[in-house]
Formats: structure tokens, sequence, C-alpha cells
């Protein structure tokens, strides 16, 4: 095998390949046995098929075709070691020349990876918000615990925005009714707005026993976009009665036994939240500081598969809540050119990011330990429902284990940029990277955990 390079631009080149016919000896013959082997030709045991027979009934063109389609990726793969070419993404291959006993000559056009320099880091500053929790982020947090505690009482009155009514709902159109469109004893909070359009406001002001009728649009199903009339009939009203905020409410949702001890452990609760805010923005600044302080040319294939991987990611999220990429457009209000240079300058940002990232994990010579692997195995495997060795084997047949292992890499680089950029507050406050991460305490068990997810 003979192969030059070529270099097109920084970020691709054009490898111009030849293979002796001599050398597509091994794979011709394994053609040869495959299509053997899959062909039924009377007279013959399948797999046993001379190769004067499969070239007169299948075609000699065809087991060359099958032969260079397994040598190509082989020879690609030996030429870029020659010649230290550093891939990304997928060759474009072109046969130019090949015929029965010539030599093999084709190109492939491949994105590389460009040439980075890296700025000093320790040059770069980046100022993250300052942390600040008021007595009104304490009192918010308080207000979605005494929801936890509320209870509800029936009450002899009409309904108010905030009272929970029990409802039965009929929705027809043109006096036939919806399919799916009726419901029974249905609780719903008035003014939440968690039901069809219309209803709250018809709602406030019925009392038990009170049925009215409303027009509303139809968002799905076989009526989409009709108008429908609904009857709803209210068959309770209760109203939401919530806890007072003292000693005994706290001893109720928490483990403390003063309000002043939740409210201190609700701050402390909330300054681990800003602080990992103040961490994430940190990372996305510092990462767009290196960047703009770093001549990083985006390479063109790579970019486009990126777009075509976010766009089919896209897609199969709709079709999963059964929704099209044309609704998505409509609620977006955008084009779908404008989808996609949005989706390009994402891909675009992304692809300079893993660039820098690689480039500085080459120079540190970063490593990941097969501990490190494993547990972003682990990790993946338990987001996406499935057990780490079946997770790990259907990366391995998809080839993807690699990426994966890439990312590791990547994460390891992108915690080197935060050691070394110099990270501020808007106060002029100098942070660590310990500081962004906080102090790991002892309150995780505590009953009112899950309540700091609310502000994500």
């Amino acid at each position: 095998m003979k192969s030059t390079v070529e270099t097109l631009s920084p970020t691709r080149v054009r490898l111009e390949i030849e293979v002796p016919f001599a050398e597509l000896e091994p794979s011709l013959k394994k053609a040869y046995r495959e299509i053997g082997s899959q062909v039924n030709i009377p007279g013959f045991r399948r797999g046993k098929v001379p190769s004067a027979v499969i070239d007169q009934r299948v075609g000699r063109g065809a087991v060359l075709n099958e032969a260079v389609q397994e040598v190509i990726p082989t020879q690609i793969l030996a030429a870029v070691r020659e010649h230290e070419v550093k891939t990304l993404g997928r060759p474009e291959v072109e046969i130019t020349e090949f015929a029965d006993g010539q030599p093999l000559k084709f190109t492939a056009e491949v994105d590389v990876r460009p040439e980075i320099t890296l700025p000093d880091m320790n040059d770069i500053t980046v100022t993250v918000d300052a942390l600040t929790i008021s007595e009104e982020d304490v009192d918010e947090q308080l207000k979605g615990l005494r929801d936890r505690f509320a209870t509800l009482k029936t009450v002899e009155r009409t309904a108010l925005a905030g009272d929970y009514v029990q409802i039965d709902l009929v929705a027809t159109v043109d006096g036939e009714e919806v399919a799916g469109g009726s419901a029974t004893n249905v609780s719903h909070e008035v003014g939440s707005g968690q039901l069809v359009p219309g209803l709250d406001d018809v709602l406030v002001g019925m009392g038990a026993g009170d049925s009215t009728t409303f027009t509303t649009q139809l968002v799905g199903g076989e009526f989409e976009g009709r108008d429908a009339e609904v009857s709803v009939t209210v068959k309770s009203v209760k109203d939401k009665q919530l806890p007072a905020v003292d000693d005994e409410f706290a001893q109720l949702a928490s483990e403390f036994d003063t309000l002043d001890e939740l409210k201190d452990d609700l701050r402390a609760r909330l300054t681990r939240v800003k602080r990992m805010e103040q961490l994430y923005s940190a990372r996305d600044l510092a990462l767009k500081a290196v960047i703009e302080a770093t001549d990083v040319p985006a390479p063109e294939g790579v970019v486009k598969d990126e777009v075509e991987s976010r766009k089919e990611s896209m897609n199969d999220q709709l079709q999963r809540i059964g929704a099209s990429f044309d609704d998505y457009l409509q609620t977006e209000g955008k084009t779908e050119e404008e989808m996609d240079a949005e989706l390009n300058e994402a891909a675009v940002e992304g692809v300079k990011v893993q660039l820098v990232l690689d480039t500085l994990a080459d120079a540190e010579d970063i490593q990941v330990s097969d501990d490190e692997f494993g547990h972003e195995i682990v990790h993946r495997a338990q987001r996406a429902g499935v057990g780490p060795q079946q997770y790990y084997d259907q990366l391995v047949q998809a080839g993807v284990a690699g990426a994966v292992f890439g990312d590791v890499r990547r994460g390891k680089a992108l915690g080197v940029v935060l050691e070394r950029v110099k990270i501020v507050d808007s106060e002029g406050t100098a942070l660590s990277l310990d500081d962004l991460r906080g102090a790991v305490d002892d309150h995780e068990g505590h009953d009112h955990g899950d309540h700091e997810g609310h502000n994500h």
C-alpha cells in the first residue's frame, strides 16, 4: 500500500491511497466465502460453492465490491497511522481507479484535529454572581415546606382561587361526547391552570352541587383545534389550610426542635445550591474565555455530523411525546432555517470545547483509570435504567465506548481549567474551587431534603 497526505485546511486532509491487487486477495477469498454461505445454488452445498460458479451466478463485480468495502477502512487506518494524522469524524471516500487485477486507487477526505496553542489559564479571570441569601429566599423555602404539610377542609361556600374542588367534566363537540374528554371526581386546584383553558374562570364562585358549561378549544385528539362545550359539576369545595410557622411546625416538618434551627438549615441548603450555581456559571464562563483566547477552527464535517446527531435526538424526544418537528417549530415561533442556524451554532461551540479540552488533556497527559471509567458507566446506566454490564455491552456494540472514555477525560481536563483560572464574584471576592464545591456536611438525611430541588 502506498499513500500520500495533502492538507486541505487546518482541519481537513485528503489521503490518496493505492493498494496493489495482490493485497486484495485475502479480502477476495473472504468475500467468496461469505457470498457462498449466503446463496443457495442447486447441486452445491451452502458454503461449498466454487468461485467460478459464484462469478457466473452472482457476478465477479459483486465479489470485488464486497472485498473493496472491507479493504478501504483498514487501508485508511494504516495510512492514518503512517502519516500520524489525528482524525475526527467519518472519512468521505471516493474510488478513483479500480479494475479486476489492477491496483485499487481511492481518496479519503477526513477532518483532523487542528494544532491549537492554549492560553495561560492563570491569566484568565471569570466573574460570577455574588452569593446572597435573603430572608425572602428562606421564606420561599418555608412556604414550599408549609404546602407539603397543608390540610384540606371541606367548606360550605363558593370556590375561591387556591381552593381545591372535586369536579366532574364532560366535553362534547356538536353534541358528540369527545373520546377521553370526560372525567369524574377530579381534584383540581382553582387557578392552577392544570386542566382545560377557561375552567378556572368559571369555577370561581361555584359551590357544591353547582353545574355550568363553557367553551374551550381542544388541543389534541380527533377534534384538535375545534371548539368544545365542556360541562362541569362541582362535587365539593375544600379550603387549603397551612400550618402556623412556629417551633411546633419545625418539629413536624423536620428533625429540628425550633423554627430558628430549621431556618438556619434552610439557609445552609440554599447556600450549597447557590454555590453549585456559581460553580456551573464559572465552568461555562471559563470555557468560553479559554475558547475566545484560543484560535480554534471548527472542522466542518464534524460540525455537520454533530448537527445531524442533535436534530435526530430532538426528533426522537418529540416523537416520544407525540409531537412533530413542525409542531415544535410552531411552538417556538421559528423557521427550520433559524432552528438549523441555532443547532449549527451550538454544534460549533460544542466541537470547539471538545478540541480545547482534548488538547489540554494531551498537554497534561491526563489519564483515565478503570475506576473512573467504571464509575461513569455505572452513573450513565442508572440514568438509562439498565444494568452497568448491559449498558457497557450496548456501548461496545454501538462502537461508542471510546466516546464515553473521551468524555471522562475531558471532564478531568475541565477540572484543570477551573483550578487554574481566577474566579471572583461580582463583589470582588476571590473564590477557590473548594469554596464552590462546598463543604460536605451531615444534612443529607433530613426529612425536608427534597425541597431545595424546587429552585432548579
